[in-house]
């Protein structure tokens, strides 16, 4: 029998760095290879970089394209719990969808205290619908930790995605999502967020209906912390009772910030899984 004891400290909860060996190596880790990535594409003609999709200063998306026509679109979404970093961290990680023949998406968005959670997603929604007018094909979404929250939003019964972008998803993978919220109200961190009851209840994808046939993944780092690796069994629990497509993974050996990797890599067993509809 598995037992769940109160959490007493959810700042510690959700707090990765601490718990992590080397763990304050991240996330200055990612920039150098992120860096390098857009170099190396831009230099080939296959980067498009901040592409505005709405008018705020952080309205921008990277577009980094495959060398032939593109079979569908990829969007990674970046964490940072809503209000940290930005698109730049993480380009490297369009490799592997890149090398399979796919377009990849990274866009920014307005971090709080600036904007509600709620407005993150609207302009996620936005973001979304812009490169799919670039790219055709089917849609993929993808996002760590806090992205991971903000793809799955976007296949809720409430998504901000008109129906004809919507029906393109075809799979969409959650990596360390956050997807209720509710538990982040008794952290430090809201300070910043400002979640409240209500917007809990209208942000969080494990509160909320979703259109059956939908697919989804949610995947984990097995080292990860309890809390992570029990929001992402949560969703794919709650969404199978909903009729969607759902599986939970938790991969070996793998912390909240080196989970992400194997997008880099397109025969890594995270992205062969993002890209099978």
């Amino acid at each position: 029998m598995m037992i769940h004891h109160a959490v007493a400290d959810w700042d510690d909860a959700y707090a990765n760095a601490p718990n992590i060996p080397g763990g304050e190596r991240w996330p200055e880790a990612w920039v150098a290879p992120a860096a390098r990535y857009r170099e190396r594409l831009a230099a080939a003609g296959r980067a498009v970089l901040d592409v505005a999709y709405g008018p705020g200063a952080r309205n921008r998306y990277d577009l980094f394209l495959p060398e032939a026509a593109p079979r569908g679109l990829v969007v990674f979404i970046h964490g940072g719990f809503w209000h940290r970093l930005d698109k730049s961290f993480w380009s490297h990680l369009a490799a592997g969808p890149v090398d399979s023949g796919y377009a990849v998406a990274m866009p920014a968005y307005t971090l709080c205290p600036d904007i509600r959670i709620a407005g993150i997603t609207a302009e996620i929604g936005r973001a979304v619908a812009a490169a799919a007018e670039r790219v055709d094909g089917p849609l993929f979404l993808t996002g760590h930790s806090a992205g991971g929250h903000l793809a799955t939003r976007l296949v809720s019964d409430t998504t901000p995605l008109a129906a004809p972008v919507r029906r393109r998803v075809a799979h969409t993978v959650s990596i360390s999502g956050v997807h209720d919220l509710r538990p982040l109200m008794a952290t430090a961190m809201n300070a910043t967020l400002r979640i409240d009851a209500a917007e809990a209840r209208a942000e969080s994808p494990a509160l909320l209906g979703v259109e059956p046939g939908t697919r989804l993944t949610c995947w984990v780092g097995q080292a990860e912390r309890a809390e992570f690796v029990r929001q992402n069994a949560l969703l794919a629990n709650a969404w199978t009772g909903l009729g969607a497509r759902t599986a939970a993974h938790a991969e070996p050996d793998r912390h909240h910030f080196d989970v992400i990797d194997g997008l880099a890599d397109a025969r890594h067993p995270l992205t062969r899984t993002l890209l099978t509809a």
